[in-house]
């Protein structure tokens, strides 16, 4: 299996059913990608499988030399539900273990059957005449913990570890974890630097991974801020200039500059052999510092925001 994390990585959230097989087969082949980021919420990990399982049976790659992440959905933060939710992601992906098995949220969900939705979104009845959200107050990080502990100890995940945490989050896990967590999993691109943060991982021997690493604006339409362009601003184009880049190369490289994992998304293969074509330049330490620059503590995926418009506002930033 990788003894680290590779730096770069596809994630999947978004890419479409009928595409994803195509665009996971395609970056495994083609681009020489071994880092998969999936996740139950995406809602294709069945898909998502077949094109690492092509890739495998081809012999294009070992299951040994891919990095394979997958994420606990809010839904199942229960002791009794950890299982059972992973045991469901291996099987769509047709894997027998995760390299890295992570929290999705900090925010507990009253448990949805498998057999009643899947993936069950945020929503907990949407057939009710007041479909909301509805949090579980009887599933701390604790408990929940030590079913994610369990899952290494049965050899179902190599690594566990968190998505959206917290300083605070994760001195609180520090303080009980038997094994400690891998990596925090957080928003980061220039509008969003999370300088802090990020020094509080490294500090601590946190791997960071960077997801909407363009500042996307997939968020829209949960209510997202959409007003901003990252890959329009001046710093960023003037530096696509100076190195004979693309805007999105120049903000990928800045990311992976840092000592993050990056985890862009793209069903266009052009797009996507951009985005990886990124670790032969290098950005000079004034450059480093043009393009952190551009930080507004700009946040697109916030559940405080767009929870507000499912029934509660969900507020784990603040």
């Amino acid at each position: 299996m990788p003894s680290e994390i590779p730096l770069l990585g596809l994630g999947t959230w978004k890419i479409a059913k009928d595409k994803a097989q195509e665009v996971v087969y395609h970056a495994i082949k083609e681009l020489n990608i071994r880092h998969i980021d999936c996740a139950c919420d995406y809602g294709n990990e069945v898909e998502v499988g077949r094109g690492i399982n092509q890739a495998i049976s081809e012999g294009i790659v070992t299951r040994e030399e891919l990095w394979v992440t997958s994420k606990l959905w809010n839904t199942y933060h229960r002791q009794e539900h950890v299982l059972p939710a992973a045991r469901k992601s291996l099987q769509d992906l047709g894997l027998e273990y995760f390299d890295l098995y992570v929290i999705h949220f900090p925010i507990p969900l009253k448990f949805v059957p498998f057999e009643v939705r899947y993936p069950p979104e945020w929503i907990h009845d949407p057939t009710t005449p007041n479909p909301r959200i509805e949090m579980d107050e009887q599933a701390p990080t604790h408990l929940t913990w030590k079913s994610m502990e369990e899952l290494v100890d049965q050899g179902l995940a190599r690594r566990i570890g968190v998505c959206n945490f917290n300083v605070q989050h994760l001195m609180d896990l520090l303080s009980y974890a038997r094994i400690r967590p891998f990596s925090n999993q957080v928003e980061l691109h220039p509008y969003l630097t999370q300088n802090a943060l990020v020094k509080f991982c490294q500090d601590r021997n946190i791997h960071v991974t960077a997801y909407s690493p363009l500042a996307s604006n997939s968020y829209i339409e949960l209510g997202g801020d959409g007003g901003h362009r990252l890959l329009d601003e001046a710093a960023v184009q003037e530096l696509a200039r100076r190195h004979g880049r693309t805007p999105a190369q120049i903000v990928l490289r800045w990311g992976v500059q840092r000592g993050t994992s990056i985890i862009p998304k793209s069903s266009n293969p052009v797009h996507l052999a951009e985005n990886f074509a990124i670790l032969d330049f290098t950005l000079s330490e004034e450059e480093m510092a043009q393009v952190t620059a551009l930080n507004k503590n700009l946040r697109f995926n916030d559940p405080g925001v767009y929870c507000a418009f499912m029934g509660g506002a969900i507020p784990i930033f603040n």
